[in-house]
């Protein structure tokens, strides 16, 4: 049957599908809008098997708090190719999955997938979406927190954000104390706040690494514990994020920087999310 350039942009506005791919859902359909939007969602499940196995090394990372900055959601929504990362819809449907997850709060990625989006789940709205882009395109990160202060930043080009959480948050300029603060967790990676926040295994690792270290060096095999534990101290100084140097002023560290500013304040939490 003769499909009309009406009918198809019809059924664009609808789905937001391309021209072409409208047009042969419509003709399939016999110009039935229901069955061609099913069509078009068989496409993108289609689409979405076959690139299952792809990398998604590109994309954004968004944040957003509440008024008074006591809650912060973190996501990040991935795709395959910088093209698709810097597309309007890819975008869009970046921040309504944002939006999504800040009003429910809900338990994790599969839970935030299965959140309503129209008369669909986001989930298979991120399935129509491989469709019309005919890319793997998924949610990768997804966190939230709570602290007395919530500082959120997303370093240029939106493939790594950070959240902070400070408290003893009395003082002023605390947010801009803890905007220096997750720019340094986005530069430098910490692994923890502390040296209490540190994996037992990673700190079984060290002392191992550092025992071999000193043993090859042809140190006293009585003095390969104490020498194991003083590289120990040197390994959370570089990737415990108080114990760092801070990075506008090496002479200080994050611990130090943060209690000049006010007296107590400290950071018991953060999140660093990065792309590829």
């Amino acid at each position: 049957m003769a499909i009309t350039a009406k009918e198809v942009n019809q059924l664009r506005q609808m789905t937001g599908a391309g021209m072409m791919d409208c047009k042969k859902a419509l003709v399939e359909a016999e110009g039935d809008y229901d069955k061609a939007i099913e069509l078009l969602r068989k496409k993108g499940q289609k689409v979405s098997a076959s690139r299952s196995d792809r990398e998604t090394t590109e994309g954004i990372v968004l944040v957003k708090t509440n008024d008074d900055q006591t809650e912060g959601i973190l996501i990040a929504f991935t795709c395959e190719t910088d093209f698709v990362a810097k597309n309007d819809d890819f975008n869009a449907l970046g921040n309504e999955i944002l939006e999504a997850a800040y009003t429910n709060r809900p338990a994790d990625i599969d839970a935030l997938k299965a959140l309503p989006s129209g008369d669909i789940t986001l989930g298979e709205k991120i399935v129509e979406n491989i469709g019309k882009i005919g890319e793997k395109l998924e949610i990768t990160a997804y966190e939230t927190m709570k602290a007395e202060a919530v500082v959120p930043y997303i370093h240029a080009g939106s493939k790594l954000g950070v959240l902070v959480g400070l408290s003893n948050t009395s003082g002023a300029d605390v947010i801009e104390a803890g905007k220096d603060v997750a720019m340094q967790i986005a530069a430098m990676n910490p692994i923890a706040v502390d040296k209490d926040g540190v994996d037992a295994t990673v700190v079984e690792k060290e002392i191992e690494i550092g025992k071999e270290q000193a043993r090859a060096e042809g140190k006293p095999e009585q003095m390969l514990e104490k020498i194991a534990l003083g590289k120990l101290n040197k390994f959370y100084k570089e990737n415990t994020l108080l114990a760092q140097a801070f990075v506008k002023d090496n002479s200080v560290s994050i611990s130090q920087y943060l209690d000049s500013v006010s007296k107590g304040l400290t950071v018991s939490v953060f999140k660093r999310v990065a792309i590829g």
